[in-house]
């Protein structure tokens, strides 16, 4: 509310807390990012260093759906199975639930963390090393699918 304000009290002191020489004025630097190559120089070098000129090449018309490659850890891959499915599978060591990751939403399967001593097979477009690694010591396959 006004009467918590601090202008309250300002009220009577002819230059309100602003100083008589240096004055309270609209925009003395210019408004918002105004003057960065010229008399904002120091701050914008020292605070922002790189933030003019460009970098690197450009890619005319970039089509992202060749970048499309959304990756999963080995120790997620069981949660994509279904709950009953997890629990036949868990019972009979015989049973291998098949995950397409694709139907997921992934694309590679990487080989962070552990992975249960079940059998999986796993359908992926793509698998590194350790990932593969892992789920074939745990009984399990890997099959590559476009």
């Amino acid at each position: 509310p006004t009467r918590t304000s601090h202008t309250r009290k300002l009220r009577g002191h002819v230059s309100a807390g602003h100083g008589r020489i240096g004055k309270h004025r609209k925009h003395p630097g210019g408004r918002g990012l105004a003057g960065g190559q010229h008399h904002n120089r120091i701050h914008f070098d020292k605070y922002h260093p790189g933030y003019f000129g460009k970098v690197g090449m450009r890619y005319f018309h970039k089509t992202k759906n060749q970048y499309w490659r959304p990756t999963i850890n080995v120790d997620k891959i069981w949660t994509l199975v279904d709950a009953e499915s997890r629990a036949k599978a868990l019972e009979n060591k015989e049973l291998a639930p098949v995950v397409d990751l694709v139907r997921h939403g992934y694309a590679k399967v990487l080989g962070n963390g552990r992975i249960p001593k079940r059998p999986i097979i796993v359908k992926a477009r793509y698998v590194s090393s350790i990932a593969e690694k892992k789920i074939k010591a745990s009984g399990g396959a890997v099959v590559l699918s476009a």
